[in-house]
């Protein structure tokens, strides 16, 4: 059967996806979320331990099992310290670009589950009051957050339940435009997990069965470098799904799936590679095979993990990473096409 794109449902995906906070280790409510979507699909889910998720679908040939994956978990910030003046010190989850942070709505998260509003700023947040507020670096130690509460002491902070070690979410700001363009900060990984989601809707409404077993997984630590560095024994291959790069020297663009053959933990499998090539020639698609010079995925931890597997990786193009990003409805469904077909081996 030839695959049929639903932009509505994947446009609801990406929309109820981005509003659940999750950066790195604080990733259980898109966890939960992913496995009421199981439920829904009437298809086996478990957690492993560090809480990742795994949605399990039969395949026609019971013998083999592969992997699909992509990463729940964001960027983010965590409680450094408190200052005297009742203002929150911070350090960062993963790689945000600072700059990009300046004048950002946030929230942050207690232990004890209460939720405070606040504001990323520069310590020299205004032009009529500081020479250096435009050309101040932004940095941890240049930057602080404000809370919407009336506190102007750490006692004060304290007082809320707010200590070292809570996490700081940032607003992603997402917008999907009627021409379908998709702007929001985590569109890596999240508009992966959406891609697969909306592939499994599909399959499951259709009543369509996968060549082989697969494990559709979703990782919480990706963002940190170890979110695949485990993956179930009994696959032999793994597709991972993640942003395609966009910038100098590279092929892609917002209209297509990218397909990486090397990224800077070295070359993927050059078969499986050459498979995703060949599929996307067959079915037409708009597709760009690129080298991504400063890049790690789930693939390449499952690697280093020590696991024998083949693995390859490929994702919808997305303009900008680790700050505000962008992408199309376009990419999106190159990129569900090339998973699709690759799992019915079509």
């Amino acid at each position: 059967m030839e695959f049929q794109f639903k932009q509505d449902v994947v446009a609801t995906l990406i929309q109820e996806l981005m509003a659940i906070d999750s950066p790195s280790g604080y990733t259980q409510n898109a966890i939960a979320y992913i496995e009421n979507k199981a439920n829904a699909y009437q298809l086996p889910f478990m957690r492993t331990h560090k809480g990742n998720g795994i949605i399990y679908m039969p395949g026609r040939n019971a013998k083999t099992t592969i992997g699909v994956c992509a990463h729940v978990d964001t960027l983010g910030l965590m409680v450094r310290s408190i200052k005297s003046n009742g203002r929150l010190c911070f350090t960062k989850v993963g790689g945000p670009i600072l700059p990009s942070l300046d004048s950002e709505w946030c929230k942050v998260y207690t232990r004890e589950g209460k939720v405070y509003s606040g504001t990323i700023y520069s310590t020299s947040p205004a032009a009529h009051v500081f020479k250096d507020a435009a050309s101040k670096e932004r940095t941890e130690d240049t930057m602080e957050v404000i809370l919407d509460e009336k506190v102007k002491s750490k006692e004060e902070v304290e007082k809320l339940g707010i200590q070292t070690g809570d996490y700081i979410c940032f607003d992603p700001k997402t917008t999907i435009t009627e021409n379908g363009f998709i702007k929001s900060r985590f569109l890596d990984d999240k508009l992966s997990v959406a891609i697969i989601l909306g592939i499994i809707d599909f399959m499951v409404e259709n009543h369509i069965q996968p060549e082989n077993n697969v494990k559709f997984m979703f990782s919480t630590y990706e963002e940190v470098g170890h979110g695949m560095a485990y993956i179930p024994e009994d696959i032999t291959e793994l597709l991972c799904v993640d942003m395609g790069c966009i910038g100098q020297d590279l092929n892609c663009s917002e209209y297509d799936v990218s397909i990486c053959a090397k990224d800077s933990s070295g070359p993927y499998d050059y078969q499986m590679t050459g498979d995703l090539i060949a599929l996307a020639k067959k079915h037409q698609l708009q597709y760009a095979v690129d080298i991504y010079p400063y890049y790690g995925s789930d693939a390449s931890a499952a690697l280093r993990a020590g696991h024998d597997i083949r693995a390859a990786l490929i994702g919808p193009g997305v303009f900008a990473s680790h700050g505000y990003e962008r992408s199309t409805m376009e990419a999106v469904d190159q990129s569900m096409q090339l998973v699709y077909y690759y799992l019915t081996n079509q």
